[in-house]
């Protein structure tokens, strides 16, 4: 097992924000379907336990660490490599922020991470923050809140998918707008018993397709799901 040495991964902590506007009408319901097939797609890859939180009562997220191998370094470099624009709440913007500008230079750090943070440093950056005042991480912009129309305009242009890491709260957003395309769950084999859950202050119920499964030597399960039109 290979581990990263500078600090916990923003990636195993602060993945949860607050503070985004909530539009409930169903942004996609706007789009055609032949629309629809063309756009860009948000990707949600967020971990969970088994017992469905994404942190502890405290926001404890050290229960991730002793997974963290170059089978999840690859993971996140493969998908890196499928988008070019990432989406983020301000607790992970921070985290990441403050975090993944080091890691190539640190020589200790599995080469899936370097690439992957190499990737990360060059990419669009989206923060939606009511409380940040400015961002200076490297091609990053500041949007107060979320607006449908704008995420479907950013839908509508030409380029590679788009990424939220963590960042709860603009998965649930998002969620409850209808524009998430695909969710990848990577489920740890913890139970904690109690924390904060992923998905809560859903607005209605949303139906899933499950369309793939990998196991990483780890035991940590990646299950990819979209949403069933209905």
């Amino acid at each position: 097992m290979v581990k990263v040495r500078p600090r916990t991964s923003p990636i195993l902590r602060g993945c949860f924000g607050r503070g985004v506007s909530l539009y409930l009408p169903i942004a996609s319901n706007i789009l055609t379907q032949r629309e629809e097939t063309t756009l860009r797609k948000i990707i949600a890859s967020t971990r969970v336990t088994l017992d469905g939180f994404i942190a502890g009562p405290h926001g404890e997220m050290d229960w991730m660490e002793e997974f963290l191998d170059e089978a999840l370094a690859n993971y996140e470099s493969e998908l890196q490599k499928t988008v070019d624009t990432t989406l983020f709440g301000r607790v992970t913007y921070e985290g990441f922020e403050s975090y993944w500008p080091q890691v190539a230079l640190d020589p200790a750090s599995p080469k899936g991470l370097v690439e992957y943070a190499n990737q990360l440093n060059a990419m669009r950056k989206i923060v939606f923050s009511k409380t940040l005042s400015r961002v200076e991480w490297n091609n990053s912009t500041l949007v107060k809140e979320i607006v449908p129309g704008e995420i479907i305009k950013m839908k509508q242009e030409p380029g590679r998918d788009m990424v939220i890491y963590g960042s709860a709260s603009i998965v649930r957003t998002l969620t409850n707008l209808g524009l998430i395309d695909t969710y990848q769950l990577l489920v740890y084999p913890v139970v904690l018993g109690s924390g904060k859950p992923l998905f809560q202050d859903i607005s209605r119920k949303v139906k899933l397709s499950l369309v793939s499964t990998k196991t990483h030597p780890s035991g940590v399960v990646v299950l990819t799901y979209r949403p069933i039109k209905e």
